[in-house]
């Protein structure tokens, strides 16, 4: 099996892990950059050694504990998994319950599954387990019953572990294990192994979209990859290992990639080069009825097809942008007049193309989505320009793309650097209002001073409690946004509809919306009263979007809070700032906003600082906007 082979394959591996291994104790950052490179088994067990000799993990590496509730062995496959996540900045620790004693653990409050406290499960059974072995004159009716008594079982053990933990919830799908018995028409059988085992995987879709679970489908992979890949039955009957050895780093790369979506660690942009990367041949030497591109020829349908995988991205929820190497006048006219062109200019939310290096226009893409430069994935068919990019940007995604355009939109996808585990409104209109911002610059641009500039956007804050409505995308929110975060705080779904139920807690979603277009849900803020204070309102999360700072949009959010703050009873309102590697930006954010410093904290840049302001006496900031409530 050819693990990851979206990433590069380096030559020298295993001389940098055998140097990192004599030097006793590896970097967490040396061991990132060997996590990002083609691995095969013994590759991904022997980095989880040097893994577990790295003692200074940096504050950046989100802590993760994963428990594994199984029917059968999966030890061999937690190598993966911490690999998986060192890939992405997560440092992931494991642990696997007792062979079938998941329930009890679950439900003994003094078991070793309760001492581990996980923050993340992963439940992983056989088909033996779930459906044992019927006979095969059942009728249809009681092998679909059969079935549904397995889904209901599942949903039982979700939900008890829901009561007793925090955290996402992850259900693997059943491998398609078992020989045919009636061959291509197994569906006419109804107690068939394979047919079970395809109704369980379709109930288990249902069923885990109506508990809010996350699927790691395995069946998508057999699929795609065969089942030798992933199963071997020597293997299986000697020492229940369902999932092959070999298959452990995808396997683990799989579960990351699950884990790192709950953390808001999934990339957010696509930068795309031009010349044989959107489109065969070189713009500016073969002109625009040179290029390879569309219909009557193998590779310009190939090019057509990538395109429309990327439009496809756009249309859920990811920003397109293009770094090319060119005259800018020569990369714009294939996607304004070339006829078999799916991508638009309206579809590219940052357009850069001139002769700098390309290490350099992603940072000046990055800068201007004012997103983090490690939220890009950067698609060349360059080796050259991919191996800069990489040396001179390590967190950037670079997929290590095939030769065969046919091949491009696979390699992308296959990668998962885009993985997320739903979509919302927000996601599929937020490319557009990437390009919506480029539209608010220009008018900047135009007007003399901020204020008249304000004025003239035309902006309206709507404002509203928490609702199950926007339910997802506010979780979604404060599990992803990393910039403007106050505390960077994560809660699951779970925890935020515990607190929608409590009268006293402040949950406020803020939507902005001007003459360019609606941004969305743009801030949240969500309080409670302190327990020794009980006159006191505590912001304990504070986020806003990048895209619409610089509009007196934290000075409005303040005018609603304190009304808000008075309205529930409090005579103060106090917050917190905790640093973190990404929010920097915000360190002075209370301050600003005339909030004193709480308790002899210092001003930023202290470690974390307390601060407080009197509701009594509040004068609301003047703003150019109007504020409803809807």
């Amino acid at each position: 099996m050819d693990n990851l082979d979206w990433l590069p394959y380096d030559a020298q591996w295993n001389d940098s892990a055998r140097a990192l291994a004599a030097r006793g104790e590896p970097g967490w950052q040396e061991l990132v950059a060997l996590s990002r490179t083609r691995l095969d088994f013994m590759q991904t067990n022997r980095l989880d050694k040097l893994l577990g000799a790295c003692h200074a993990k940096p504050a950046s590496a989100d802590a993760l504990r994963l428990a594994v509730l199984g029917s059968f062995t999966v030890d061999h496959l937690f190598a993966g998994i911490r690999v998986g996540g060192l890939r992405r900045g997560l440092a992931v620790t494991t642990y696997a319950t007792g062979y079938n004693q998941y329930m009890n653990e679950v439900l003994d409050t003094m078991s070793a599954l309760h001492a581990f406290a996980p923050n993340a499960l992963l439940f992983a059974f056989d088909a033996k387990h779930l459906l044992g072995t019927p006979k095969l004159d059942l009728s249809r009716t009681d092998a679909d019953q059969l079935v549904e008594r397995a889904v209901e079982q599942l949903r039982s053990l979700w939900r008890q572990a829901r009561l007793h933990f925090n955290g996402p919830l992850i259900q693997q799908t059943l491998l398609p294990i078992g020989e045919a018995l009636l061959g291509s028409n197994e569906q006419r059988l109804p107690a068939a192994p394979l047919r079970l085992i395809q109704c369980l995987n379709a109930a288990l879709r249902d069923a885990a979209d109506d508990e809010g679970v996350d699927l790691l489908a395995l069946d998508q992979q057999c699929a795609q990859l065969g089942l030798a890949a992933w199963h071997d039955p020597k293997l299986w009957h000697r020492a229940k290992q369902y999932v092959s050895p070999l298959a452990s780093p995808l396997y683990g790369e799989l579960v990351a990639r699950l884990l790192a979506a709950r953390r808001g660690r999934s990339a957010k942009c696509l930068v795309l080069d031009l010349d044989n990367t959107l489109w065969g041949g070189v713009i500016g030497d073969d002109g625009l009825d040179g290029i390879v591109l569309g219909q009557g020829n193998a590779s310009g349908e190939a090019f057509a097809a990538f395109q429309q995988y990327c439009k496809a991205l756009l249309q859920r929820g990811v920003i397109l942008a293009v770094c090319s190497k060119n005259d800018e006048a020569n990369a714009l006219a294939p996607f304004t007049s070339h006829p078999e062109m799916v991508l638009k200019r309206e579809d590219i939310a940052c357009f850069v193309a001139n002769w700098d290096d390309k290490a350099t226009n992603l940072r000046r893409i990055a800068q201007q989505l004012n997103i983090g430069i490690d939220a890009l994935v950067f698609v060349d068919d360059n080796p050259f320009e991919r191996d800069l990019v990489r040396r001179e940007l390590p967190m950037v995604a670079v997929p290590e793309l095939p030769k065969d355009p046919a091949l491009y939109a696979d390699c992308v996808a296959r990668g998962g650097y885009f993985e997320s585990t739903g979509v919302t409104d927000e996601d599929r209109e937020r490319g557009w209002q990437y390009q919506a911002n480029l539209q608010r610059e220009a008018a900047r641009t135009a007007h003399v001073d901020l204020g008249s500039y304000l004025r003239s956007l035309d902006m309206v804050i709507e404002w509203t409690p928490f609702d199950t409505l926007n339910l997802q995308r506010i979780v979604q929110l404060i599990n992803k946004t990393n910039q403007f975060n106050l505390t960077t705080q994560r809660q699951s779904e779970d925890e935020v509809r515990s607190r929608m139920a409590d009268p006293r807690a402040l949950l406020l979603q803020f939507r902005l919306k001007d003459r360019f277009g609606d941004n969305g849900i743009i801030a949240i803020v969500t309080g409670r009263f302190e327990s020794d204070a009980p006159d006191t309102l505590h912001l304990d999360t504070w986020l806003m979007s990048c895209r619409v700072l610089g509009r007196l949009v934290e000075e409005a959010s303040l005018n609603v809070v304190m009304a808000e703050a008075a309205r529930l009873g409090a005579r103060h309102v106090s917050g917190e700032y905790r640093p973190s590697e990404k929010n920097q930006m915000v360190c002075g954010h209370y301050e600003k906003l005339g909030f004193a410093p709480r308790d002899g904290a210092h001003a930023p840049p202290a470690p974390a600082t307390g601060w407080l302001r009197a509701v009594d006496g509040f004068t609301p900031f003047p703003i150019s906007m109007n504020i409803n409530r809807v």
